[in-house]
């Protein structure tokens, strides 16, 4: 295969690299952030994205989401330190093929992107285990009241009704500004907010948070 790597970490991508090459593929770019990715992945046209979540400039997630929207047949599998569930079925339903933890050994990495060329997911046991039980957690829940928040969602949520700026809830729950920003869009949107002085009365009246 043709493949694309996107990490911010150039001893990371050259062993990926390194080992891609030996197994028969061809690494056609490396991208050090998401805004690289996103650029490369239009013009090189790879068969498949291998790439992190967290990233500069433009996250992994934000990348997804680029090149999904100019190649919707554009193949892409996250290869992440990430374990947070959040970014793991955010990635999924950004549309990417598989999402595979660092600290997977190498044969299994191999047999990840054999399962990509004969056009399955690269989804290891354990990560497939989460996302059954997301979404028979998803099917359990009511459809009345607000959409359900994800526990990040709610730690966000938290932080904002005690009136944490995006920098500061970032620093506390070890994110970067820009995610933080991202689950605060998605709050708003679940519970149909218009600001954060709106939102955090909101969770307060939905009984969502306690009153700070």
């Amino acid at each position: 295969m043709r493949i694309l790597l996107a990490d911010d970490h150039a001893l990371f991508r050259d062993g990926v690299a390194s080992l891609l090459a030996a197994w028969g593929h061809e690494v056609v770019g490396q991208a050090r952030d998401g805004e690289e990715a996103v650029a490369l992945a239009e013009a090189l046209r790879p068969d498949l994205v291998l790439m992190d979540v967290r990233m500069p400039r433009v996250s992994g997630l934000e990348a997804i989401r680029r090149i999904k929207a100019a190649q919707p047949d554009a193949h892409i599998v996250m290869l992440t330190v990430s374990e947070d569930e959040d970014d793991l079925f955010a990635a999924i339903k950004a549309g990417a093929q598989g999402y595979l933890l660092k600290d997977l050994e190498s044969a299994q990495l191999r047999r990840m992107l054999e399962a990509v060329e004969r056009g399955e997911a690269a989804i290891t046991p354990a990560t497939a285990a989460r996302i059954l039980d997301e979404l028979a957690r998803d099917a359990r829940a009511t459809l009345t009241g607000p959409e359900r928040l994800t526990k990040r969602e709610l730690d966000v949520l938290r932080l904002v009704t005690a009136g944490l700026r995006n920098k500061e809830i970032a620093a506390q729950l070890g994110m970067s500004e820009n995610t933080a920003k991202y689950h605060l869009k998605h709050i708003l949107e679940k519970l149909q907010a218009e600001s954060r002085t709106e939102l955090a009365a909101r969770a307060v009246r939905e009984g969502l948070v306690s009153d700070p």
